[in-house]
């Protein structure tokens, strides 16, 4: 396909973040006194950033009367609990490593707060993910294209060089509104008739899968 570069999503589609996510959650609502939720609730409910979860986690969203508290609760717990339970999905890592001795630039862009996807980054892949982005301030969340365009621009690279991999919706709209292709991927956060109706350029059910399309 003539791609030199992919970037991926982090959550659900490298690494399986679910539990410790869920757990996170539900750290922040025992602190609130309020009711746990499963992780299946969880799981529907990531993919848009901190500010999303926390609306739809916490009883009126925006209106909740210690929502800023209640969010400063759960990112400071998630930062320092982030790698309890998390782990790479299986082939993962011996699929960036073809892809890096294949000279494929290799990123991860995620609406995870940059204060976890750095040390996530780190920890799991090392020095396989040539750049490594979470929410910051300055460059809008995913939809939006900026962090991927923000990406493609440290890795030196032109868009059209560049496969665009994520697990959800959002992922496939970022790729869309970004000018690049999207692989979706089964084995995350999404089933995959959610993500056949929103006709993504590749869908994959296997990280090995992936290297017919580079």
């Amino acid at each position: 396909m003539g791609y030199t570069a992919v970037i991926f999503d982090m959550d659900g589609t490298v690494l399986n973040t679910l539990e410790d996510l869920a757990d996170a959650v539900n750290a922040m609502l025992r602190h609130e006194g309020l009711g746990e939720i499963s992780v299946d609730q969880v799981r529907r409910s990531v993919g848009n950033g901190v500010a999303v979860l926390m609306e739809k986690t916490l009883p009126g969203g925006r209106a909740y009367p210690r929502y800023d508290e209640a969010t400063a609760f759960y990112r400071a717990y998630y930062e320092s609990h982030c790698r309890i339970k998390t782990a790479p999905y299986p082939g993962i890592l011996s699929l960036l490593d073809e892809l890096k001795r294949r000279g494929i630039a290799l990123a991860v862009v995620s609406n995870k707060q940059d204060a976890a996807v750095k040390p996530l980054s780190r920890a799991f892949f090392g020095d396989r993910m040539a750049v490594s982005m979470g929410e910051a301030p300055g460059l809008r969340r995913k939809p939006y294209p900026d962090m991927v365009w923000a990406a493609i621009e440290q890795l030196g690279k032109g868009r059209e060089e560049c496969l665009y991999v994520g697990d959800s919706e959002v992922d496939v709209a970022t790729a869309q509104n970004a000018g690049l292709d999207c692989c979706s991927v089964t084995w995350g956060f999404r089933d995959r008739a959610l993500l056949e109706s929103l006709h993504p350029s590749f869908l994959i059910d296997r990280p090995e899968e992936l290297l017919r399309l580079v």
